[in-house]
């Protein structure tokens, strides 16, 4: 536990740089502490005291959340875990937690930092399939946010579609920011629903990704130009977040991200996983010394690309690769 709040504390105002020091220090803790990353280095025949730089540390698949519990000490550590949204027959993947408190508040530090305080907005949450579940990272966060921004008027939504637009409507009046936060298919539904909407001025529509088999797969420029239409915004803001992350990155638009300082993003050969590619695509790994709690060194299953000012752009899933709940759209 120990270790734990001491990571904890140093994340919370990490330089750029001394990340790669603090990756390096939690990698010798996690390769020691952590069962299946240990084995897994094992079975690579990785020798750990000649790991002395970020490229040369081995990302665990993503999978591995989905067959074990990937957690570094002593399981009384953990009183919970998150799971993903998977649809139905599918194996979900568990991210276990030493502290939900912390996540909720690093979440709200990430947010801030790229938006200003919660309190400057009024929290609108559309995320119907991940309310009729239990253990949603993302409806914890959003519960949280809802919460933190101190209004009446925040809250969650599930297929109350009227409902919703009439907050919008009556809230377009104030001069406080609206954040409308919402899964894509249902941004998507409300887009269809056959009501116009006058200019809400300070909205911001924020996409969190995932068409859960509700709706076909579109490219992301036609579901943000939807969107932007029905809204009337210049923009459609993104979230980049998974279970198996305890940080998020956001867009402000064009699916361009900024990546918090607790995430680093490197990209591989998608033909060879174990080697970085020099193309202008590849699989994306994660670290996220968020996770010092269970793996921070994570090998997904999306595709992205750097763009010329290093923005990081999500390019959709890997082919063969298994559709999640919270799928990125294909470019």
């Amino acid at each position: 536990m120990q270790d734990f709040k001491s990571f904890s504390e140093r994340i919370k105002d990490l330089k750029s740089e001394d990340f790669e020091t603090l990756a390096l220090e939690l990698f010798k803790f996690q390769a020691s502490e952590n069962q299946i990353y240990k084995k897994y280095i094992e079975a690579r025949r990785i020798d750990i005291s000649k790991v002395d730089q970020i490229k040369a540390i081995p990302f665990l698949p993503i999978q591995f959340f989905k067959d074990y519990k990937v957690i570094s000490g002593d399981q009384s550590l953990f009183p919970g875990y998150y799971s993903s949204s998977g649809t139905t027959g599918m194996i979900t993947s568990k991210h276990f937690y030493w502290s939900e408190e912390w996540y909720l508040n690093h979440a709200q530090r990430i947010f801030e930092q790229e938006y200003g305080s919660i309190e400057g907005f009024h929290v609108l949450v559309l995320l119907p399939s991940y309310l009729e579940r239990k253990g949603s990272s993302l409806v914890k966060m959003a519960d949280h946010f809802i919460r933190k921004s101190n209004s009446k008027d925040s809250g969650f939504y599930l297929y109350n579609q009227n409902e919703l637009i009439e907050k919008l409507i009556s809230l377009s009046a104030g001069s406080k920011k609206i954040l409308l936060l919402g899964v894509t298919f249902a941004l998507l539904d409300l887009a269809e629903s056959g009501v116009k909407l006058p200019e809400i001025k300070n909205l911001t529509v924020m996409e969190t990704g995932g068409m859960k088999g509700r709706r076909k797969e579109m490219v992301r420029e036609e579901v943000h130009s939807i969107l932007k239409s029905f809204f009337g915004v210049y923009e459609i803001h993104s979230e980049y977040g998974m279970t198996e992350l305890m940080s998020q990155a956001y867009s402000k638009g064009k699916g361009k991200y900024t990546l918090p300082s607790s995430m680093y993003v490197m990209l591989r050969d998608i033909n060879d996983p174990l080697s970085w590619t020099t193309r202008k695509q590849g699989g994306i790994n994660v670290i996220d010394l968020a996770n010092f709690h269970s793996c921070s060194f994570i090998e997904t299953q999306d595709l992205g690309s750097f763009d010329e000012n290093g923005e990081l752009e999500i390019l959709g899933r890997i082919d063969n690769s298994e559709i999640r709940g919270c799928n990125l759209l294909v470019q």
